[in-house]
């Protein structure tokens, strides 16, 4: 029997988390882990947030904080939230953890005494205005491949090239937008080209990979690898174990992928177990390792990752990476700091975790972008209360009231099991070759076997007409809500064990869907209500409150803007057509503006210095190229320009003779 190693992506410890990242890693991870488990399969399941690097320290001090105390409480958010949504870690470790630094660092050695590391002289980016160094992920500029103009310094998302700081076009601080300077140091390299032609040859013969994955791998190696610095001139990360690299860290992209290895490491300490075991997950080859990721972590997990442990030899490599794309809100990807997201934990103050676990694996990224909506949402949400909780509900309601609440004596119908025994096997192979979207499916699709079977069996009628069928109808039914709970388990498993508790059964194993599972003549447990239907308008609870959408009338230093990326700033003008109130907003109107290429609307402040009469008709000013926001649960497609000062606001108004959709210069 195979052992199977289980990671997801290392959080980065800098913010919570949202829907996008558990969609991504996290979920799928989930799902495949619990089914694994009620296979009895031996399985370990690891992961944990990766709290080094430039971001941690600039949160920090914007907090006012320490770099230990963003982490401290980013980490217990984070694994707080993994634990309400039900995502059973074996262990959810830190790469701030001694465990971890020692383990880096024995890995830096080992690959440096290999020749896989050297150190060089080179340039670097330096911000005098920071007064730091620059790593890649910190400078930005435009890509030399695809023209994007927010490309990173280690990588255009835009187009998937792996870049260098140096190769982008107008670099600049990703921090505050200065031009950087060059200055001179010495850093670490992994020289990854020694491993070029192995990875092409271990790529080639990977079979039941995603054809996404495979395909980011070859852009990378078709343009060659080449050596990789792996230090970093900061203060904050596993220090460079070298008494010549005083004051320099690990960069973190070299030591993070590490962290599963030294993540699984504290688990078999923690537990007391014998600590050589962990070798069996990550050195037996008869261990398959399986790393769910988003596609962004492609080239960390399918080429540095398995450099590093071919480099050390003796270190087992990935069986299969199922990296999912992106999952977007309203066409734009998750994003908390961009406000284009929800946090897992302000999804978990207001709602259930099962009914966003099921809408997310219903629209998992498997193989392209998918888009999230709380009107797809409130879809998967009813539909788990019309079809598989009004099944168990009107089963065990039906079982209470006419039969005592006890499970009645009778043959079953094996029709309905054998159905319930070959979905079971259908969703199997689905799961074992992660395509858990096609499962839930299937899953589903027996709950409405269920209610059909109900519907047309009519046990109300039977009760009296024939009371032996409608026996039969009951526990069959009975014994089918059983297995749905078997099925069910791994995507929803806090109702799965609702279903179970219901019935009075312990845990179960993927075997016995469609078996009989309750014995006839036992008391059923009170009935329980699965899923509550949402109405429309459930969703105004994630409407940030006005005041944090409102810009802070300061005055701040701002920083200079060149003439270029001025004129990409659309000024319009635009005549006001109507203006309405918005529920729970005191000081916001939703005002359309006639901009002349269209009707827009504007989410504006402007109720306390303008009534609706005022603005009715009125030309104005309007800003029309800035990304869409949603304001108190309205989508705002621009901006009105107004003046700000002691004698109050006023809005900018163009001339008598203007007319909407003139440009403003």
């Amino acid at each position: 029997m195979s052992r199977y190693m289980v990671t997801s992506a290392l959080p980065y410890a800098n913010g919570p988390k949202h829907l996008g990242h558990l969609a991504g890693a996290y979920l799928p991870a989930d799902i495949y882990v619990r089914y694994m488990r009620m296979r009895g399969q031996d399985i370990l399941f690891c992961s944990g947030t990766d709290e080094h690097g430039v971001p941690i320290t600039i949160a920090a001090e914007k907090m006012g904080i320490s770099p230990l105390e963003v982490v401290d409480r980013f980490h217990s958010a984070i694994s707080d939230d993994f634990k309400g949504f039900g995502i059973s870690f074996d262990n959810f470790s830190r790469t701030t953890c001694p465990e971890h630094v020692e383990f880096a660092q024995s890995v830096f050695l080992e690959l440096l005494e290999k020749g896989h590391i050297a150190p060089r002289d080179m340039k670097q980016l330096y911000c005098s205005d920071c007064k730091r160094y620059l790593p890649d992920r910190y400078i930005n500029g435009t890509c030399p491949k695809c023209g994007s103009e927010d490309a990173r310094g280690d990588q255009c998302e835009n187009c998937g090239t792996w870049t260098e700081p140096f190769e982008l076009i107008d670099p600049r601080c990703g921090i505050c937008g200065a031009t950087p300077e060059t200055r001179d140091t010495r850093h670490w390299f992994l020289l990854l080209d020694h491993f070029q032609e192995w990875l092409e040859a271990w790529l080639e013969v990977q079979s039941g990979w995603k054809t996404n994955v495979l395909k980011y791998c070859r852009s990378w190696l078709n343009d060659g690898l080449r050596e990789r610095a792996i230090t970093r001139d900061l203060s904050w990360g596993v220090p460079v174990p070298l008494d010549e690299a005083k004051g320099k860290v690990l960069y973190v992209w070299f030591e993070a992928v590490l962290g599963y290895i030294s993540s699984t490491r504290e688990y078999f300490r923690k537990t007391g177990k014998d600590q050589e075991e962990w070798k069996k997950y990550w050195q037996d080859p008869d261990t398959k390792l399986i790393q769910f990721i988003g596609k962004d972590n492609i080239v960390f997990h399918c080429i540095i990752e398995p450099s590093l442990l071919h480099g050390l030899e003796k270190y087992i490599l990935p069986w299969n990476v199922p990296a999912n794309e992106y999952l977007n809100i309203s066409g734009r990807k998750f994003s908390t700091s961009r406000g284009t997201g929800i946090s897992m934990g302000e999804y978990l103050d207001h709602f259930d975790p099962d009914p966003m676990r099921y809408a997310l694996a219903v629209n998992a990224p498997e193989t392209r972008d998918s888009d999230f909506s709380w009107l797809e949402y409130q879809s998967r949400n009813n539909e788990l209360a019309d079809v598989l909780g009004n099944f168990i509900n009107r089963t065990l309601r039906f079982t209470a009231s006419k039969f005592d609440n006890m499970i009645p004596v009778a043959d079953l119908d094996m029709t309905l099991l054998n159905k319930a025994s070959e979905t079971a096997k259908e969703i199997a192979a689905l799961m074992e070759s992660f395509k858990f979207k096609k499962a839930i499916g299937l899953a589903m699709e027996l709950a409405r076997e269920g209610n059909r079977y109900f519907d047309t069996a009519q046990p109300w009628k039977s009760l009296k007409a024939d009371p032996d069928r409608c026996a039969v109808t009951v526990a069959t039914c009975l014994n089918l809500c059983a297995s749905l709970a078997v099925i069910f388990e791994p995507f929803i498993p806090f109702s799965a064990e609702k279903i179970r508790r219901m019935l009075g059964l312990e845990e179960l194993k993927w075997a016995e869907a469609g078996t009989v599972l309750l014995r006839p003549g036992l008391n059923l447990n009170s009935v329980e209500i699965l899923f509550k239907k949402l109405e429309d308008g459930f969703e105004e609870v994630f409407d940030k409150p006005e005041e944090t959408l409102e810009v802070e009338q300061k005055e701040l230093e701002k920083p200079q803007v060149d003439f270029d990326d001025f004129m990409k700033i659309e000024f319009k003008v635009g005549r006001i057509l109507s203006v309405e109130d918005i529920k729970k907003a005191k000081k916001l109107y939703r005002i359309e503006v006639d901009t002349g290429d269209r009707v827009r609307t504007v989410v504006a402040g402007m109720k306390e210095h303008y009534t609706k009469e005022e603005l009715q008709g009125r030309l104005v000013a309007v800003v029309c190229n800035l990304k869409p926001v949603k304001l108190c649960g309205v989508m705002s497609h621009g901006m009105l320009m107004a003046s700000d000062g002691e004698s109050g606001v006023f809005l900018l108004e163009p001339g008598a003779d203007a007319k909407p959709g003139d440009t403003i210069r």
